[in-house]
């Protein structure tokens, strides 16, 4: 480009001289010089063009990655949206169990028995949990088991959890609805509460570092129009720690369930058996059952005192648990207290693990609501005590097998004191 510019002024000037006649020597020279010097500052702004172009495209180059990096940041500091199965999550599980009852008085009993339990839990956000739960099972407050039989008939399935729960701040959680029963129960062990129980109403639950509280307000029966409604209440206090290589846990519990001269609220009322083992009377102070069909309605309240302690270590290679419960109820002036003694040793949390289990319980007739002790040990209720040993296998993580005996004493307040024994053969598999 350069050299045909030169070469156009030197023809132009050429042009120029010829036409003006000859050119001396001394303006040849001079032309030359000047040609020279055109031809150094035409290199000169060839080199800053070209310095011009690098510069843009350092610049170009540089603006990307800039803008490659901000992406990037923002990309990292913006979560990815959550799918629904982020937040859902399943659960449940199901047993198959055999039962030979053989209560004396009665025909010995056999039958097969099935439970299981579905149930999805949502995070709606960090601190808000709602779940809903199916089971089988009828309308009993403290099973879910449901008898084979009946010509291979349809089996019911029922509600059994509808909850949310919310996380106040750091370690409490207030819970409503119908939920898993947040109140402690040392050793898994039932003596006031049936592990299948999920209480309808509120809680409260609270756990920061040792401490832990726990209340509940629970609706027995919330229609006034059934002329029973009931509304109970309770609450608990404890502390964990170690001592001497046991983690050792203990508190406090009370609760209030105001029953005195209302009628059962599961159940008939006319039907003795519907009490559970507590005192029910006729309106004219006969015991329960005393006149057909007559509606009977719980001579005594509920209130109840519970103190509980637990340790846990470690038996050589097989992790241990004691267990003590003890609870009184203030209304009545006998038949007044129950208590729970027991332990377990080993664990079936993985393949071909072990674990033993033993209880001695004693439930005074009314020491505690019959409605929701433990519905297996002497056939359900209070008024008995015995024994109960334990003994499950794990066939993997999620599978296991076991076998649970009972040697019970049932009515032993009424005057017909009679013996109870129990076989359970369980296998039950657990998914999440």
């Amino acid at each position: 480009m350069k050299r045909k510019l030169l070469l156009l002024i030197a023809i132009n000037v050429f042009a120029f001289s010829t036409a003006l006649g000859a050119v001396s020597d001394e303006d040849f020279e001079q032309l030359r010089r000047q040609l020279a010097t055109m031809s150094q500052r035409l290199d000169e702004i060839a080199a800053e063009n070209a310095e011009l172009r690098r510069s843009q495209a350092e610049t170009a180059t540089t603006v990307a990655d800039v803008q490659t990096s901000v992406a990037k940041v923002r990309a990292a500091d913006t979560p990815a949206a959550e799918s629904w199965s982020d937040r859902v999550r399943l659960d449940g599980d199901f047993r198959y169990r055999y039962e030979n009852i053989d209560a004396e008085g009665s025909s010995e009993r056999n039958r097969n028995r099935i439970r299981a339990r579905a149930n999805i839990r949502a995070d709606l956000s960090d601190d808000v949990e709602v779940g809903f739960g199916l089971s089988t099972g009828s309308d009993d407050p403290v099973s879910a088991n449901q008898t084979l039989g009946d010509g291979g008939s349809s089996k019911g399935v029922v509600l059994n959890l509808a909850y949310v729960d919310w996380e106040v701040t750091d370690g409490l959680h207030l819970m409503g609805g119908k939920f898993n029963n947040p109140l402690m129960r040392v050793g898994k062990q039932q003596l006031l509460w049936d592990g299948d129980w999920t209480p309808e109403g509120l809680a409260l639950t609270y756990k920061r570092d040792w401490f832990f509280a726990n209340a509940i307000g629970t609706y027995l029966e919330s229609d006034s129009s059934k002329g029973n409604s009931n509304f109970s209440w309770g609450g608990q206090l404890g502390a964990s720690g170690e001592i001497g290589g046991a983690e050792v846990m203990g508190g406090i519990g009370y609760y209030s369930i105001k029953t005195k001269g209302e009628g059962t609220t599961f159940g008939d009322s006319a039907d003795a058996g519907d009490y559970f083992g507590n005192t029910a009377v006729e309106a004219g102070g006969l015991p329960c059952g005393s006149t057909p069909d007559t509606s009977c309605t719980y001579l005594y309240d509920y209130l109840l005192t519970e103190v509980f302690a637990e340790a846990s270590f470690d038996l050589g290679d097989w992790p241990t648990v004691v267990f003590l419960d003890y609870v009184n109820n203030s209304d009545p002036s006998d038949n007044d207290t129950g208590w729970a003694v027991g332990t377990r040793i080993g664990q079936t949390k993985d393949r071909g693990q072990v674990e033993f289990a033993y209880l001695y319980a004693d439930k005074e007739a009314d020491s505690v609501l019959g409605l929701l002790t433990d519905s297996d040990f002497a056939g359900g209720g209070t008024d008995n005590k015995g024994h109960l040993l334990q003994v499950n296998y794990g066939i993997s993580k999620s599978w296991s097998i076991g076998a649970q005996y009972f040697i019970n004493e049932a009515d032993i307040s009424s005057g017909s004191k009679s013996d109870y024994n129990r076989l359970m053969l369980d296998t039950q598999w657990k998914w999440k």
